[in-house]
């Protein structure tokens, strides 16, 4: 899904699929399609998102209860092959059959064929071997490429792996920002052993229990504009950062005005200095033991 020189994160290959490479931030949609703003306008932020290099979109048949979806669908016309698609599944609808119901419903608001990526939106009551059956189900169908997961945490990848097939999971989608660092003390290093990518949702701190104004943080801002950066550009190089040489982190923001597409993309560019990461380390450090995994 890139070609150039920018930073990326590599999905393993499975028994179908090759590797792919992806750019270490896409765009999100969560609250697209609501009449929150213009449909036309959400629809060229996407457009010019892809333009700009940010190929993966995520969304949910969640997001405005199917609207988000819509709105996708309506970016990728004509455009499909230019997109990495990923959508995610509410737990109650993972069953073993309702699974494959709810993915042909998104499949049908997205007017596509397939999606790249299918996600468990976040643990829930049916068996995780029912949905990895249906996942493996709509593989064989060819309607999803890969599987994964979303707002899981140590003990719920533990369990997820244990389970047959369960440890060809693609991703686990977590919220992740400078502010709310919970899933490095054990999350991450987990997920890295077993060479599985991270997804960070509101990696501007937009939310979360521990969720703070970073994009107005008086310091926040003093870095920014010293590296001549916007406070989102510096939390989201901060975001994909790598880490012992390896980045293993997309980051998904969602933008609608033209400025904000344009920025986030640019941030595809940023490379931070050790003096910033340190500094930034200093600001709002990492919790020192295993912390609750913040969600949404």
């Amino acid at each position: 899904m890139t070609s150039d020189s920018r930073p990326t994160v590599e999905l393993a290959a499975t028994n179908d699929q090759p590797a792919e490479t992806l750019p270490v931030i896409g765009q999100g949609t969560w609250y697209m399609g609501e009449g929150l703003a213009a449909e036309r306008d959400e629809i060229r932020a996407l457009q010019q998102g892809l333009d700009l290099g940010m190929t993966l979109i995520d969304t949910a048949e969640m997001y405005g209860n199917g609207g988000a979806e819509t709105v996708v669908g309506k970016a990728l016309s004509d455009r499909r092959d230019e997109a990495f698609l990923v959508s995610k599944v509410f737990p109650w609808n993972a069953g073993r059959d309702s699974a494959i119901k709810a993915c042909e419903h998104s499949l049908a608001r997205l007017n596509t064929e397939y999606l790249d990526l299918y996600l468990l939106h976040w643990p829930g009551s049916i068996p995780l071997e029912e949905t990895l059956e249906a996942f493996e189900r709509l593989q064989a169908q060819g309607k999803i490429r890969r599987f994964g997961v979303s707002n899981f945490d140590v003990d719920d990848m533990q369990k997820l792996t244990a389970c047959p097939g369960g440890d060809a999971c693609a991703v686990n989608q977590v919220l992740y920002h400078l502010g709310s660092r919970g899933i490095e003390h054990s999350l991450r290093p987990s997920l890295r052993q077993h060479a599985v990518p991270l997804m960070a949702y509101c990696p501007l701190a937009q939310g979360g229990r521990l969720g703070r104004d970073l994009l107005n943080d008086a310091d926040i801002v003093s870095m920014a504009r010293e590296r001549r950066l916007t406070p989102a550009q510096l939390l989201l190089a901060w975001a994909t950062r790598p880490v012992e040489g390896q980045r293993d982190v997309i980051a998904i923001p969602k933008a609608v005005d033209t400025g904000h597409v344009t920025d986030n993309a640019n941030a595809l560019d940023i490379e931070l200095d050790t003096e910033a990461i340190e500094r930034l380390d200093a600001l709002y450090p990492a919790p020192s033991g295993k912390t609750a995994l913040d969600i949404v």
